[in-house]
């Protein structure tokens, strides 16, 4: 591998996991699709079925080798936001509405200054949270190690707070 450069992440990052983005240069410029996976470490982005590169892959255990085709990452600054009423990429500004949410806006010269949705993918979790039931367990286990610390716990989120003060309280 060669030498990079140090750059600068992005803190507060526009484009979203499941936006439908414009890729404006390389390759596959003009093309429109919609952002696969977000690597916020390198200011890259994965869009689907876009910038396709062949990759060569040495057989192994469990698995075939042979030359496949992948999607490689884009950097952020060569896609940009379709503006839902118009369809042209477009800037992205934040705006708060009059209930106090903050909403993204398309900007610039030629844009509608429209609302652009956060998308329905970022709903649904891609890890599912543990069940309470482990909880429920551990705080069990807690309770028969430090009876005492958790006689005036009553609720779950009780003993939780219960489990952190004790746990400084004996150290």
């Amino acid at each position: 591998m060669g030498w990079k450069s140090y750059q600068k992440l992005i803190h507060q990052w526009r484009i979203l996991r499941g936006d439908n983005v414009m890729i404006i240069r390389g390759k596959d410029k003009g093309e429109t699709g919609i952002v696969k996976r977000v690597v916020r470490s390198q200011n890259r982005v994965i869009v689907e079925g876009k910038n396709l590169v062949k990759k060569h892959i040495k057989q192994g255990q469990g698995h075939e080798g042979g030359i496949f085709t992948v999607e490689a990452p884009l950097h952020v600054s060569n896609v940009q936001l379709v503006d839902p009423v118009t369809g042209k990429p477009t800037k992205v500004g934040i705006r708060y509405l009059d209930d106090g949410s903050k909403v993204r806006v398309s900007r610039g010269i030629g844009a509608s200054g429209s609302i652009i949705p956060r998308p329905e993918i970022l709903k649904t979790r891609t890890t599912p949270r543990p069940t309470v039931g482990n909880y429920q367990i551990l705080f069990h286990k807690l309770e028969y190690m430090l009876p005492d610390a958790y006689s005036f716990c009553i609720s779950n989120v009780a003993k939780a707070a219960c489990f952190f003060f004790s746990f400084f309280f004996f150290l």
